[in-house]
């Protein structure tokens, strides 16, 4: 393996840890920023492992892509010095970054998906209350024979 091989597979060990970072902070970030009785917040130690899995397993892709998936014991401390780069340099515009994307994509987004799924909601509450008008001569109705077929008739 040549020098230049070397150092571009070392690169992408250290990206790989600023990205593994990266996402994880992103899932520590989401998770303290939910609410205290919210699903998310109760399952935060499982979504932080299922990240770590998932940036496992990316990392080894890279590796994969970057060098058939020859692992060399400079990658922990490459992966271990990425993390501290996005520690020390990258936390601040990552979370800045992160900020735009959830003021400018996510939260009118999830605005629009809440408006529909409420107005689907109101439009099948209307339906029922509809439904169940037209239905409710038909119960008064059988209320009363009901009463008057089943009643004991005591002498």
């Amino acid at each position: 393996m040549s020098l230049s091989v070397q150092f571009l597979s070392l690169l992408a060990m250290i990206g790989t840890g600023v990205v593994a970072a990266g996402f994880i902070d992103m899932i520590g970030t989401g998770t303290a920023h939910a609410g205290k009785k919210s699903l998310i917040r109760r399952r935060a130690a499982v979504l932080e492992v299922i990240g770590w899995i998932i940036v496992g397993c990316w990392s080894f892709y890279i590796l994969y892509i970057v060098r058939d998936g020859e692992w060399r014991i400079y990658d922990p401390f490459a992966q271990l010095s990425g993390i501290l780069l996005y520690t020390s340099f990258f936390h601040k515009p990552f979370r800045f970054f992160g900020r735009i994307i959830l003021v400018l994509f996510i939260k009118p987004l999830w605005f629009i998906c809440h408006g529909i799924v409420r107005i689907i909601g109101r439009i099948i509450y209307l339906f029922i209350r509809i439904i169940d008008f037209l239905i409710s001569p038909f119960i008064a109705i059988f209320h009363r024979i009901h009463r008057k077929l089943f009643k004991s008739q005591e002498k």
